[in-house]
């Protein structure tokens, strides 16, 4: 949309910090006010609605793609890549569907960061099963749950216990940790420099302004996964719904063992039961979804 070319762009030249001060000046929009620029975009492709929908949302898209600084690859782009998809989801918006502007840019926010990454590492190009790139998006934060995101090559329990959680092979978490450390960037390493002093990564890791497009994000995206949830489990029958509620939505999950007592079969037929209402209610979840018009990147 040609409508885009006045954008701010970060650039390793500016300075990522300047480049956040300039996003700052572009208000927040009000629930009534986004509603009426969508509605002047939708229905008459008003090209300064949409602009001032995309500036209003930046900040939002820097916020996400600050997300994924560990991939070795320069900040810069991966923010213009967050406002490629931050300007896929005005162009598709819908406001009649009854819900904001960010719940819905954030998937395609996050979609196209995914895709530049895995376009940018010819090494996972090479494997791009969705096990692989799960293990891929998600080995720093399975490395920290196990108090072993400082560790070079990992311990043998801990890639075991990573391969578990993650459903992976074992050589699959170790040969994409062993990629991933030599593409890790240090919480020291600098991002540029402003002109009055240079910035590091650490300087990012928290944003003294609030961020109201975020906080409405992050509070409309739960409000809408609950929602979707209710109503997807109306897709499982009364015995898989109570598995699946003792198993995975309790703060204290039940043995496989105590449920195949309470239903008098083999604890891998409680697991199977458990495995099928977690495949179904996912796959409702994700019809529910595309139906109210959210991309869910696969």
């Amino acid at each position: 949309m040609s409508t885009y070319t006045n954008l701010p762009a970060p650039s390793p030249e500016q300075g990522l910090n300047r480049y956040m001060q300039e996003i700052r000046k572009f208000p927040l929009l009000e629930p009534e006010e986004e509603y009426m620029l969508a509605k002047s975009w939708v229905d008459h492709q008003d090209s300064k609605a949409a602009h001032r929908m995309v500036t209003s949302h930046l900040r939002l898209a820097a916020k996400i793609a600050m997300g994924y600084r560990g991939y070795g690859l320069p900040q810069a782009e991966v923010i213009s890549e967050a406002n490629v998809g931050l300007m896929q989801a005005v162009k598709r918006f819908d406001p009649e569907k009854g819900f904001r502007l960010a719940t819905y840019a954030m998937w395609w926010i996050r979609a196209s960061i995914q895709e530049y990454i895995l376009r940018s590492w010819s090494l996972v190009k090479l494997g791009t099963t969705s096990a692989q790139k799960k293990l891929f998006f998600n080995l720093r934060k399975a490395k920290a749950k196990v108090g072993a995101l400082e560790e070079g090559d990992l311990r043998p329990e801990n890639v075991t216990r990573i391969a578990t959680d993650l459903n992976v092979s074992e050589a699959e978490v170790i040969a994409m940790n062993r990629r991933l450390s030599g593409g890790d960037a240090s919480l020291n390493a600098t991002v540029g420099s402003d002109g009055e002093g240079t910035t590091q990564w650490q300087d990012w890791l928290e944003d003294e302004d609030s961020d109201q497009a975020g906080d409405y994000a992050e509070r409309d995206e739960l409000d809408m996964r609950r929602e979707l949830m209710t109503s997807a489990m109306a897709v499982l029958n009364d015995r898989e719904r109570d598995v699946l509620a003792k198993r995975r939505l309790s703060e204290t999950p039940a043995t496989l063992e105590q449920l195949s007592e309470d239903y008098g079969v083999s604890r891998e037929r409680i697991r199977q039961i458990e495995v099928r209402a977690f495949e179904k209610l996912q796959t409702k979840m994700r019809e529910l979804a595309l139906g109210k018009g959210m991309l869910i990147p696969a």
